[in-house]
């Protein structure tokens, strides 16, 4: 090969390397995002009275 194409396939690679790097960082939010989400329905789940603890209101 010649030294432009191992060039151009390093250059290929780093710029892979860094969108490779910019999807796993972005899955990484998306995946705390999502667990931070449900954390929150499942403590607002917990706090809602059951129905066998709610007040009569007949």
């Amino acid at each position: 090969m010649t030294k432009n194409s191992d060039k151009s396939d390093s250059s290929w690679a780093g710029k892979a390397a860094l969108a490779g790097a910019a999807i796993g960082s972005a899955a990484l939010a998306a995946a705390l995002l999502y667990a931070s989400n449900r954390k929150e329905r499942a403590e607002q789940a917990a706090k809602k009275p059951h129905p066998e603890d709610a007040p009569e209101t007949d």
